[in-house]
């Protein structure tokens, strides 16, 4: 019965902890936040690009953005947040851009 306590408390565990380091696509080593830039700015730059914004969240350090292109493609893309580098478009599922 101990055995079988112990391995359910590992599997649980090792299931947890993943769910909790669990992001989107992309992850970025973006430092402390106080550095970056702000999601206004972000939303600023992208839409003087032709971009149509819905939302922006932090997504493993990473800004992510769901909206339409410039083309008019519904997506979700991720942004470096210290230097609003575009680094992921995806669009259900299918990597559209990628750096």
């Amino acid at each position: 019965m101990k055995k079988h306590n112990l391995l359910f408390t590992s599997i649980l565990i090792m299931s947890l902890s993943s769910a909790v380091n669990a992001t989107g696509r992309m992850t970025c080593d973006s430092g402390d936040q106080d550095s970056w830039k702000t999601m206004d700015q972000l939303q600023s730059v992208i839409e003087s690009e032709g971009w149509k914004v819905r939302k922006i969240k932090v997504d493993g350090g990473c800004y992510e953005v769901y909206g339409s292109t410039p083309e008019g493609k519904r997506v979700e893309a991720y942004f470096d947040p210290l230097t609003l580098e575009k680094l992921l478009v995806a669009q259900r599922g299918k990597i559209l851009f990628k750096k």
